[in-house]
């Protein structure tokens, strides 16, 4: 039997280049806060929070096949987490961190109800439990129902400490949740996580333990949305319970996600880095931005229904942060949109 001619890769040069000017370009925004003034650096945090909901909504629906329209039940938690932990005494930016793990560990046992539940009944489940978190969360005598409350204990800083250690944490927030979100998609549950996303029937067949992956991925996504709820929160300050469990933020982390790729890693950065421009843009036009997003979602979902990168990795077959695995013809180059033509036919004998 002959040799054959295609062969089986990850990494290539431009991955390689690409993964070390990520971590070159986050060691440079790391110096930031002694550059960059007081209003660069919130919204560079802003952009970070914004960077975190796109890619755990992503991990979730795009890689896991789970669409939710409740996330901002996790946000807020992590807000109102980090309010409670810190009028309790615990240190504000630990409070931040304590808040997002809290979080995390609520998810836990809601998802063995909510992972019962399957493609429409799982996503309108998630905004019943968001709705009901808001409606407890009101309850709190702390939080004085929808009138809420304030961060206080960031009062401590000045103002210039305050932004800058926001500043860092948003940044090793994201930057860690990033590294393990590729670590997890490269390896072998990571591969588990699509094939469920494809058919959990089949996945189960091969053994992917559908229940312990789906909760793998279900409380991450519900820890990185907490985190970046109790970052917005120190770069805002006041907590309402109604702008925490707004359906809005949910609305955003879908946009960014449909717009950059749904399904790629880097599409979800790409989508970020447009949303948050858009806002910086447009942000003061009121209702007519929101009409605008939803205008631009509807377009990206009828005309380009794989995103920007879905769209150049289909076209020029490019990767930069490769999480899977990718066919190449050895003998002779070929175009990348030719590969997947190749790799479906037939070997010859």
């Amino acid at each position: 039997m002959s040799a054959s001619p295609f062969r089986v890769e990850r990494w290539t040069t431009a991955s390689r280049a690409s993964v070390v000017a990520v971590a070159l370009l986050i060691a440079a925004l790391a110096l930031g806060p002694g550059y960059f003034s007081d209003n660069a650096i919130d919204k560079l945090t802003t952009l970070f929070v914004y960077v975190i909901l796109a890619t755990m909504w992503n991990a979730l629906a795009g890689y896991a096949g789970l669409v939710s329209i409740g996330q901002q039940a996790f946000f807020g938690l992590g807000a109102y987490f980090a309010v409670r932990l810190a009028d309790g005494g615990m240190p504000v930016y630990g409070a931040l961190a304590s808040a997002a793990a809290l979080t995390g560990l609520v998810s836990w046992p809601l998802s063995y109800f909510m992972l019962r539940l399957r493609d429409g009944e799982f996503a309108i489940g998630m905004w019943v439990v968001a709705e009901l978190f808001h409606l407890l969360v009101n309850l709190d005598p702390l939080i004085q129902g929808e009138t809420g409350t304030s961060l206080v204990a960031l009062n401590r800083y000045g103002a210039f400490a305050r932004h800058a250690y926001t500043y860092w944490m948003a940044l090793a927030g994201m930057s860690f949740l990033l590294l393990l979100l590729f670590a997890l998609l490269r390896s072998r549950t990571g591969a588990g996580i699509q094939a469920i996303r494809d058919n959990e029937e089949a996945a189960a067949s091969v053994g992917v333990e559908v229940a312990r992956t789906k909760r793998l991925i279900f409380v991450l996504a519900a820890l990185g949305a907490g985190l970046a709820g109790s970052l917005w929160l120190a770069n805002a300050i006041t907590f309402q319970p109604k702008t925490y469990f707004s359906p809005q933020w949910t609305a955003y982390m879908i946009f960014m996600a449909l717009v950059g790729g749904l399904g790629t890693f880097e599409g979800a950065l790409i989508g970020a880095v447009i949303f948050f421009a858009i806002e910086a843009l447009f942000g003061a036009a009121g209702v007519w931005y929101l009409i605008g997003l939803g205008a631009t979602a509807l377009g990206f979902a009828l005309f380009l229904p794989r995103g920007l990168w879905g769209w150049v990795e289909a076209r020029y077959g490019l990767s930069l942060l490769p999480v899977g695995y990718r066919l190449r013809f050895k003998t002779h180059s070929s175009s990348p949109a030719q590969t997947p033509r190749l790799a479906a036919q037939p070997r010859r004998k």
